[in-house]
């Protein structure tokens, strides 16, 4: 499920039943048949309006956040659908038309790659530590003055590379 307008329905429903994350996180256990509830930690995910907060989150959460705060869950979410743009049934001939490049048309900073492969930056760091001990420069790293950029192109080159070695 998807929540609402970045969360505002969530905060706006749980500001009504007068209760902040942790109460909430409780009361998602009071609520739930299995008595296993929601952490404090990923209701603050869901309800969050800061650089942490979750556009998405599991139906379970969605109903037992919903449930929690005496709402319809479709108040607070909308459901998440997914189309295909083709059929998957047996292919028939068509014609090429250029692939439109995903790609962005210039360099990023450490962040903005680890944001684009939905990696950490830690992540990120271990495998340019990794490929400095084997002697190498990580495929895409280029050092501007002493700030990191990365060709994202180069990099998901090499990330196939090793997928398919």
């Amino acid at each position: 499920m998807r929540r609402r307008e970045q969360g505002a329905p969530l905060r706006a429903a749980m500001k009504a039943a007068g209760l902040d994350i942790p109460r909430l996180a409780a009361r998602t256990k009071e609520v739930d048949s299995a008595g296993e509830g929601l952490s404090k930690a990923l209701v603050g995910f869901i309800v969050g309006g800061g650089k942490s907060a979750r556009e998405e989150c599991s139906d379970r959460a969605a109903e037992l956040i919903a449930d929690a705060l005496d709402q319809e869950v479709i108040d607070l979410f909308e459901p998440v659908v997914f189309t295909l743009r083709e059929s998957t049934s047996t292919s028939r001939p068509r014609s090429v038309e250029p692939a439109k490049s995903v790609l962005p048309e210039r360099l990023m900073d450490q962040r903005e790659l680890a944001g684009f492969l939905r990696k950490s930056m830690s992540w990120i760091d271990a495998q340019i530590h990794d490929a400095s001990e084997r002697g190498e420069t990580w495929p895409g790293l280029i050092y501007v003055g002493r700030s990191r950029r990365f060709n994202p192109a180069a990099v998901l080159d090499a990330m196939q590379r090793q997928r398919a070695a």
